[in-house]
């Protein structure tokens, strides 16, 4: 369950989501059995308002990563409303 800043260094607590921004990734897991089946399980993230503007998360090999969002600038397609 959210309940703080995905940014361990924040670490705010989510009492609103007006503010901030969610990340949905889509994430596969074993059975508890260790059986070949997978299942398809969303997790979800978010970065308070603060952290948001500098920040986001990527899933890597890794896993969920926080990265700067200056790293990314050109990387995306903003679309923009008419």
């Amino acid at each position: 369950m959210l309940d703080h800043c995905a940014n361990p260094k924040c670490a705010k607590p989510l009492r609103y989501l007006r503010e901030g921004r969610i990340f949905v990734f889509d994430s596969l897991s074993s059975a508890p059995d260790g059986n070949a089946k997978r299942a398809h399980r969303l997790e979800h993230f978010w970065l308070c308002g603060t952290c948001s503007k500098t920040l986001l998360l990527a899933k890597t090999q890794q896993g969920i990563q926080l990265e700067s969002k200056a790293e990314h600038t050109g990387s995306f397609i903003h679309a923009q409303a008419s």
